[in-house]
């Protein structure tokens, strides 16, 4: 293991923002995390999965610790069920095609979300109508601070809408290093209620879709409306939907009937973000070269030296504008550092 100084983060981040590491180090197993830690530990520390997350506007005055542990393995099956153990450095969307491959469902509603695994309960990540609390067990961690070893069930972590113990209470805490997922072996619960996927199977005249033709879909969906970091520096939606109490949205409402809402319980809705930034004439608009997407006003993106100062304050333009248009709050679901 070699620790590397001034290290360039643009590779390592998906809207290929160029700031630099004090030092940076890649660690591919369990017993070289915790000798990178027990050897730094007075050492400013931050950690690194997959990029896709976060927005750097500054360099990392500190060391930089790349997890990148690989592997998956099946710890427990009955004839219904499958559970495996995926490592934290395994990349999320070739992970949900495999689990397809192998005619494991639960996660292909959550096909081509960038990222890697062991940041998936941190966001509890979620896409058409699923979200990560709906299939995973438990995950590992390792305690930044003893090194101790220390397992979460689901409910340890306190799932909510893009939220976790891991964004809370227990931030900057723990290390996940590996998530265990329940899935099916049969009877696949078939889910394409949510967003555009019923439609696109019905063009297709697909009555009766299997877990191929679910993911498929979501990402031919995702590929229509999100760039490809690769190609467009950018981390797919910026913004969470806002979740407003009924009795605060009602006369939004009535002020603007166009907008399109959706009931989550009997006292709050929540509100497409893309639908109030695009109102808020966002939408393709460029600053430079940050700027919003041309297909979907949830995605901030890098057309090539933007810097991240710079993309965030189109976020905060964003916000603003979207407060004194219609009076509703709009969050960053992106990681600002």
């Amino acid at each position: 293991m070699e620790i590397k100084s001034n290290f360039s983060l643009k590779n390592y981040n998906s809207f290929g923002i160029d700031v630099k590491a004090k030092q940076f180090i890649a660690v591919h197993s369990i017993p070289e995390l915790i000798t990178v830690l027990e050897e730094n530990q007075t050492a400013k520390k931050f950690f690194l999965g997959g990029g896709s997350n976060m927005l750097l506007t500054k360099d990392i005055d500190a060391l930089v610790i790349h997890v990148d542990l690989k592997g998956k393995k099946i710890v427990e099956e009955n004839d219904s069920f499958v559970w495996i153990e995926c490592q934290a450095g395994e990349n999320w969307h070739e992970f949900v095609l495999w689990a397809i491959d192998q005619d494991f469902g639960g996660l292909e509603n959550m096909s081509l979300i960038p990222g890697n695994v062991g940041t998936t309960p941190v966001q509890n990540i979620g896409a058409y109508g699923t979200e990560i609390k709906d299939t995973m067990v438990s995950c590992s961690t390792i305690s930044i601070k003893d090194q101790t070893i220390r397992s979460f069930t689901n409910a340890d972590c306190h799932f909510g809408y893009r939220e976790s113990v891991f964004k809370n209470e227990y931030k900057d805490q723990f290390i996940i290093s590996s998530v265990v997922f329940k899935l099916t072996k049969k009877n696949h619960k078939i889910n394409t209620s949510y967003g555009d996927i019923t439609g696109e199977l019905s063009k297709k005249g697909n009555s009766n879709p299997n877990l191929k033709d679910v993911s498929d879909t979501v990402i031919a969906i995702r590929k229509s409306k999100l760039p490809d970091p690769k190609e467009l520096g950018n981390s797919g939606s910026f913004f969470k939907n806002p979740i407003v109490l009924k009795k605060d949205f009602d006369p939004i409402h009535q002020k603007f009937p166009e907008m399109k809402y959706y009931e989550i319980s009997d006292t709050a809705v929540k509100v497409p973000a893309g639908w109030l930034i695009e109102q808020a004439g966002f939408k393709g608009k460029r600053f430079g070269d940050a700027g919003v997407h041309k297909n979907q006003a949830l995605v901030l993106v890098n057309y090539g030296n933007a810097t991240g100062q710079e993309i965030l304050e189109v976020a905060k333009d964003i916000q603003n504008t979207v407060f004194e248009k219609f009076g509703i709050h709009i969050e960053a679901e992106v990681n600002v550092i």
